[in-house]
């Protein structure tokens, strides 16, 4: 038989039960999404891969511009270090030859090799012996020179560190992306995922030789759509796997036109045009600010690396937001 405590305790399981059960029974089961939300939620986070893949581009740029004035800066800092010790030089022999005529006195020991104490003697020794102006004021704008350098190199250091640390941030960003929406898509039968990763139906891509264009134009156009069908990987330029910007320098690089691997610098690497005076090879630009880009083909459609789902494809001009268009070459 239950005393008062243990009935007490008795009552407050099954009331803790009831409520649970109670609770179990009124808390609906989480609906799945629908396909349209999760394709809305995948092309998100491709877009926002896209993004973090093309900044990632553009620091690689940046970076080996850095790598570019580094070299140089080290290569002057050099030669102004070179040039310093020539003044030194003539400092010192002047200065010898003073001790030895016996113009200096016995105040002509040699000079601290520190860049800093050696003016610092310097100015004493000119005072006390009447050294020429000139050469100290040599000297001493050498000096000053050289600190420039020195001070200049070391920001370029600094800069080339920060930027190294973006770069890893923006790959990270861009994997992150990637990997949240496979997951999604790897929850989906394998048709919604077909679905899903054609956000225009597919466009059957038309022969090279049908597009009217000429020249360079032609030869960007006919090696663009003989990738169509490749994979997309986020950074590639190649041979079996693009990004947006990658495959557009490497087609105009074999019509011999130089494109940097960047859909935003590649906006500024050309003559402006309007939508409407569109002509097949133009780079056509998406999204601000620019983080897409495809090369128009004629008849309103763009050949483009579209996304890792979809790879390289034809598509619709009008496809994404539209941005602007240059003409390379």
């Amino acid at each position: 038989m239950l005393n008062g405590r243990n009935r007490t305790i008795a009552a407050l399981a099954a009331l803790a039960l009831t409520g649970t059960l109670a609770l179990s029974v009124s808390t609906p089961a989480q609906a799945e999404p629908d396909i349209d939300t999760v394709r809305d939620r995948v092309e998100t986070l491709l877009h926002q891969a896209e993004q973090a893949s093309e900044r990632y581009n553009d620091a690689k740029l940046e970076l080996t511009e850095l790598n570019r004035e580094l070299d140089s800066l080290k290569a002057d800092q050099s030669r102004q270090g070179d040039a310093l010790d020539g003044v030194r030089s003539d400092v010192r022999d002047s200065i010898i030859q003073r001790y030895q005529t016996g113009g200096l006195g016995p105040t002509g020991e040699l000079l601290s090799s520190d860049s800093e104490a050696f003016l610092d003697e310097l100015s004493t020794l000119s005072t006390i012996t009447g050294l020429q102006d000139g050469l100290l004021s040599d000297y001493d704008n050498e000096l000053e020179a050289y600190s420039i350098r020195e001070s200049q190199t070391a920001k370029r250091r600094n800069d080339i560190k920060s930027l190294k640390s973006k770069l890893s941030a923006e790959k990270k960003s861009a994997d992150s992306k990637l990997a949240k929406a496979e997951s999604l898509l790897s929850r989906l039968e394998e048709e919604e995922r077909a679905e899903i990763l054609s956000r225009d139906g597919g466009v059957r891509a038309p022969a090279a030789s049908s597009i009217p264009a000429s020249g360079r134009a032609a030869v960007a156009i006919k090696y663009a759509l003989a990738q169509v069908g490749d994979s997309y990987v986020y950074g590639a330029a190649g041979p079996n796997a693009w990004d947006c910007s990658g495959l557009m320098m490497v087609a105009w690089g074999q019509a011999g036109v130089g494109l940097p691997h960047s859909s935003r610098a590649q906006a500024g690497s050309g003559a402006r045009v309007s939508k409407s005076d569109l002509q097949p090879g133009d780079l056509v630009f998406y999204y601000s600010p620019i983080s897409h880009v495809g090369m128009y083909i004629g008849n309103g459609m763009i050949v483009h690396a579209a996304n890792p789902g979809a790879g390289v494809k034809v598509s619709s001009v009008d496809e994404m937001p539209y941005s602007g268009a240059v003409r390379p070459g």
